[in-house]
């Protein structure tokens, strides 16, 4: 079966007929879901997730990377992950980051389709039906897009960038609305494990590695025990993360600046020396002096800009450096 076939062609060429939903208890799900200082609320999460599955009678697996965290998160996971034969626990070295963790989870994962969401129930459990309903429809990647969302202002702000950001670097269609709440079939989710990067980013490697991506509504609760470790810092170092490892866009800018100088320095160069020939100086050698100053200046900028380019082309060609290691696993 091809499941990216959603309409087959009518014997007299009219419109195509949309193909009945696929069945989703004919396919396994893992659910992967990053950990980090949720020891107070990760327990509920994995019970109502466990319900939600096994109330439909689905196929699944759930994966819970404890990605660094300094409270006792990977205690209540690995508690969960030897009661329930369903539930495997990774722990990560250190903090590597939502999506490192979220990598480690997609390549230990196994099943047909993959659910990535939050550990802190904002997320909500049961919309898992949802984004599941809507793969159904044929499509590898389909994001949750939050009816309300719960969050402050500057995360708000700082989504809006990085969407802009999405739609300038792996070509987001405008009308498309991302999130980490999303489920990725397995053929995208192969792609992005195979990707040589250092740097992960699960949104941005799902839009490149896919052909159908669509959104759907779903709730959006409010975080009940404790508070978003998603900082301002953090939401920079992701806008930097993307800009520095899946665009050349700042290296073209500082290029731009550095040919802008150059110009500018040949200009200045001819201009003191015309003016030396026609003027003369008061102080001899002084514009011999600025013109190979600033001539060699401005070759040198452009040579700079023109290696940088090279070098960042080289080092996405080679990059192999492991984004995070893992420790212990817990499961079967």
């Amino acid at each position: 079966m091809d499941m990216s076939d959603s309409h087959k062609s009518l014997p007299d060429g009219g419109p195509a007929a949309p193909n009945p939903p696929l069945d989703p208890h004919n396919f396994t799900f893992s659910v992967v879901v990053p950990v980090y200082n949720s020891a107070g609320v990760v327990g509920d999460t994995v019970d109502r997730i466990v319900e939600t599955f096994e109330a439909q009678g689905l196929s699944y697996e759930l994966i819970l990377v404890n990605d660094g965290s300094p409270d006792n998160s990977w205690d209540v996971i690995a508690a969960k992950a030897r009661a329930n034969q369903h539930v495997i626990a990774l722990k990560l070295l250190k903090n590597y980051g939502q999506h490192n963790a979220n990598l480690a989870g997609l390549r230990e994962s196994t099943g047909d389709y993959v659910i990535t969401m939050d550990d802190d129930l904002q997320n909500p459990p049961d919309q898992v039906r949802i984004l599941i309903a809507k793969a159904m429809e044929g499509h590898d990647l389909v994001f949750g897009e939050f009816e309300t969302k719960q969050a402050t202002s500057y995360r708000r702000l700082g989504s809006k960038l990085i969407g802009q950001i999405n739609r300038r670097v792996f070509g987001q269609p405008p009308e498309l609305i991302v999130s980490n709440f999303r489920i990725i079939r397995r053929d995208v989710v192969e792609r992005i494990c195979a990707s040589r990067t250092s740097y992960p980013y699960i949104t941005g490697q799902s839009l490149l590695y896919s052909h159908s991506a669509v959104h759907v509504k779903v709730r959006h609760d409010q975080r009940t025990v404790g508070k978003s470790t998603y900082s301002t810092f953090r939401i920079i170092r992701l806008v930097l993360t993307i800009l520095f490892s899946y665009s050349v866009f700042p290296l073209r800018v500082a290029a731009a600046i550095g040919f802008i100088v150059a110009a500018l320095s040949f200009i200045l160069g001819a201009f003191y020396l015309v003016s030396g020939w026609v003027k003369g100086t008061r102080v001899p050698g002084w514009t011999t002096l600025v013109v190979l100053t600033a001539t060699f200046n401005g070759v040198t900028i452009m040579l700079l800009s023109m290696l940088g380019e090279y070098i960042v082309r080289t080092l996405n060609t080679v990059s192999s450096t492991d984004s995070y290691h893992v420790v212990d696993r817990i499961g079967p």
